[in-house]
């Protein structure tokens, strides 16, 4: 951990490096947030072939192997994932929080601004990339997440609203080998699913995640790798991280449920100045845990 904390401060200070030297600068940061977001991968052992975006991981955790849909009673899960998108983005250096002058300003009340309007390669990440370049005016985070997941009652923002969305995630995941594609009929209609095909990376995920809270449990939030802190929270926020403790012993969850809810106790303002943490993925957070 103490490797991608020390890798966490050297990328914030090439940020402060580079953004005086204007636009050159600022894409050499970018291609430094994309590089440290891809180290963060290879650390948690994903190989190029089955790397998986953190909606996906939060999706793969929310559906049922054999039935192939999540639970008709979760409706978290939808801002859950828009919140996983504009983490993404954040870590991959496209976006960004609004810089504050000596008034500091909380998390949630800072403007998302745009960095860098380069392909991510990820068609939804990609879609959502567009319509923050493409907004009258820059927006917070907590007005992203609505506006993505369609819960505005502005009329006229329903355009930044993002559908099918855990469709179209499925679907990325059967090209990846992960998910099948099946017809399921439930009497009055229908309905498409995606059964889990290669569970050893559903596994995978859900082992990473009670490791995390028991045996690599850094006591400060601060040293968690930043995808695996930002897949505990949303995967909580989203309702699907019990999924992943389930299998637990009684003492170890009892235990990964109480450092959760440290997790959840803990103050994104302040963790958010501390070296080498993220803006954004800490006003995601709180949006969520407010």
């Amino acid at each position: 951990m103490s490797s991608l904390t020390q890798r966490g401060s050297t990328l914030v200070q090439r940020h402060q490096a580079t953004s005086a030297k204007g636009a050159e600068g600022g894409k050499a940061s970018n291609e430094a947030d994309e590089d440290t977001y891809h180290h963060e991968e290879e650390d948690d052992g994903e190989s190029k072939e089955t790397r998986l975006t953190l909606m996906e991981e939060v999706l793969l955790l929310g559906l049922k192997d054999r039935e192939g849909y999540t639970s008709f009673w979760n409706d978290c899960i939808s801002s859950g994932l828009r919140g996983c998108m504009l983490i993404e983005l954040g870590l991959r250096g496209r976006v960004e929080l609004e810089k504050t002058g000596m008034r500091r300003r909380s998390l949630l009340n800072r403007k998302v601004i745009l960095l860098n309007d380069a392909p991510t390669g990820d068609v939804l990440l990609d879609e959502a990339l567009k319509l923050i370049k493409e907004t009258d005016q820059p927006e917070t985070v907590p007005t992203w997440i609505e506006l993505l997941s369609g819960e505005t009652w502005n009329p006229m923002k329903l355009r930044y609203q993002l559908r099918n969305v855990r469709e179209r995630l499925a679907k990325n995941l059967v090209d990846k080998g992960v998910l099948t594609t099946e017809k399921q009929n439930f009497v009055l209609f229908d309905m498409t699913t995606h059964p889990v095909t290669d569970t050893t990376i559903k596994q995978r995920i859900i082992k990473k995640v009670q490791e995390s809270v028991l045996n690599r449990w850094p006591n400060d939030p601060a040293r968690f790798e930043r995808r695996m802190l930002s897949l505990l929270y949303l995967a909580h926020s989203s309702d699907v991280l019990e999924n992943a403790f389930a299998p637990l012993s009684d003492e170890d969850y009892e235990v990964a449920t109480g450092r959760v809810r440290t997790l959840l106790d803990s103050d994104p303002e302040v963790q958010s100045q501390k070296p080498g943490c993220n803006d954004l993925m800490w006003a995601v957070i709180a949006a969520f845990i407010k």
